[in-house]
Parts: C-alpha cells; structure tokens; sequence
C-alpha cells in the first residue's frame, strides 16, 4: 500500500492570489487548524502557515488536497529530521 501511494505522481503546489493552493503528491495529513496545515507529501514535509485556513478536498486516494484562507508560508522538511527535542517541527512551533 506504501508504495502505491508513493508511486501515485508527482508532488506539485498550485498557489492562486495566496488566497487558495492544490498540493498534489500528498501521503497524509498530520494535523490542520485555521492556522497550520502539516501535510506528509512525497518531497517531505510540508508546513502551509497562515490564517483562516481551510482544507476544502481531502482525496488521499489521489494524492491531492485543497485549501483556501490566507496563505504566510510554506516551509518543507526531510521525514528525517522531524523527531527529537531539536527537529525542524519543534523549532517551527515555538
């Protein structure tokens, strides 16, 4: 099943007016509120910050997921380094 999701294309953002992005290439999404959406895409990590944020799609089966609100950042990750008391999403959220 891992390696069908991995296979399933390419990890693509649209971003329109800061106001709306389509990520394609999405494994999981690891949390979300109006501020911080965390998503485990095929290229790593992907931390979308901003307000007012939505996840308007969810579709894991085809990778891909919709938001709108307004969009401040977009910072990726190695897997690897997320875990211990100095990882990239530790810094991130303080």
């Amino acid at each position: 099943m891992e390696d069908m999701k991995r296979t399933q294309g390419a990890h693509k953002i649209v971003l329109s007016g800061r106001k709306t992005a389509v990520v394609s290439g999405v494994l999981d999404v690891l949390s979300f509120d109006t501020k911080e959406v965390l998503l485990e895409t095929e290229m790593g990590m992907l931390l979308l910050k901003g307000d007012d944020l939505h996840v308007n799609r969810l579709t894991l089966e085809k990778g891909e997921v919709d938001l709108d609100g307004r969009i401040d950042s977009i910072a990726y990750s190695e897997n690897n380094h997320l875990k211990g008391e100095d990882g990239f999403l530790k810094k991130l959220f303080k």
